[in-house]
């Protein structure tokens, strides 16, 4: 299969005007097949090659027109790319940067790009390269609890705040040219420094995964052997908890190669923890008072959903083709059967969330009508 996909694509190589850049993919799992699917959608044109450890992977993406070349690991036509993206796990990708700087040609414009949650690593090891100016890191703010490329899908990008973190000494127009490619999936680019991005997602990505995956540990430590606990943990419980549902092995690694930004928050946290617990042993109400209050606003002015522990939000997300009448066409179906939405957005964040849109309905009946002829009408719908 692969020497026949070959020669097609020598063909395709001498219709030089229908490819304009070149992109390859070093493993393709949720995230590398969805912004293969992405590119291959939003510049059908382009010459996309990959590399995978599971070569059914490559075979399938072969099959779906989503690749047109399957690669070896360390293969020489990699160095033709414009854009290189390694999307496998870290270890994979700081061996994959030495045997780049060890056969890029000089003077290659090659752009390499990761797409992993903590920045710090692979930028110190492509400065200690002297890859400083052909290195851009990368982290799209999107995923789901759910992994590899059978998962993936050309959408997933679609409204989601991309980060890009370049090198020391790469051109402001490599950067222009890369943010205008991530732009054109449909992803909202944000340019931080290394530094800058592993702490803010220390505080709003890893701390919150350590936070469920101990709620979830001290529940099942303090439940009896009859588990009312886990019998009726629902609601809040189960919506602060969801995301320690996630991958051990990744959560493992992001904790070991973030570690300093982690540990400082997971200071401060504890901290904070410490001054509730004294508040409560106290009886101090409007310490209590205020720190109610104070996350509730600032909670509020994030995303306006409601949260407690008796009252429900009733909502659910779904997959939507960012195109002009998309969310009209939503809210026309449920308008047809009388059905009110209470709130309505689009998620730009979605590391671990499943669907870019987001509805919230007033009842059970009206979330589950809505289910209903949302999933007739072969819409995607993730319910929490």
């Amino acid at each position: 299969m692969d020497k026949l996909r070959s020669d097609t694509i020598v063909l395709r190589g001498e219709r030089t005007e229908l490819i304009m850049k070149t992109i390859g993919f070093i493993s393709l799992g949720l995230i590398g097949g969805s912004i293969a699917k992405a590119i291959r959608k939003a510049h059908p044109d382009y010459r996309i090659m990959a590399y995978n450890r599971n070569r059914e992977v490559l075979a399938k993406a072969i099959s779906e027109n989503i690749i047109d070349i399957t690669c070896e690991d360390r293969d020489e036509r990699f160095l033709s790319c414009d854009y290189i993206f390694l999307c496998a796990p870290v270890e994979i990708n700081l061996k994959a940067l030495s045997w780049i700087k060890e056969a890029l040609p000089e003077g290659s414009r090659c752009i390499v790009t990761d797409v992993g949650s903590v920045k710090g690593p692979i930028h110190e090891k492509a400065e200690e390269l002297g890859l400083g100016s052909h290195f851009i890191g990368g982290h799209p703010m999107a995923g789901s609890e759910k992994s590899g490329f059978e998962y993936s899908n050309d959408r997933l990008l679609e409204n989601a705040y991309y980060i890009l973190t370049p090198g020391s000494n790469t051109g402001l127009d490599q950067i222009g040219d890369f943010t205008e490619l991530v732009s054109s999936l449909g992803a909202i680019p944000m340019v931080l420094t290394p530094e800058e991005h592993d702490f803010i997602t220390a505080g709003v990505s890893h701390l919150p995964h350590i936070i469920a995956s101990t709620l979830v540990n001290l529940i099942q430590m303090l439940d009896n052997n009859a588990e009312y606990m886990k019998t009726i943990a629902a609601g809040g419980f189960r919506d602060i908890t969801r995301i320690a549902s996630s991958s051990p092995e990744m959560w493992q690694q992001i904790c070991l190669e973030n570690t300093d930004n982690i540990s400082n928050v997971l200071d401060d946290y504890i901290r904070l923890l410490i001054q509730v617990r004294c508040s409560i042993d106290n009886k101090e109400g409007e310490a209590l008072y205020q720190m109610f209050q104070n996350s509730r606003d600032y909670r509020d002015s994030i995303d306006v959903v409601d949260n407690g522990l008796i009252r429900k939000s009733y909502v659910l997300y779904l997959d939507i083709a960012d195109e002009a009448g998309g969310i009209a066409t939503i809210a026309t179906i449920l308008a047809m059967d009388n059905i009110s939405i209470k709130n309505i957005g689009i998620i730009h964040n979605r590391e671990f969330e499943e669907g870019v849109l987001k509805l919230e309905l007033y009842d059970e009946d009206s979330f589950q009508r809505s289910v209903a002829l949302l999933k007739k009408r072969n819409y995607n719908i993730y319910e929490r």
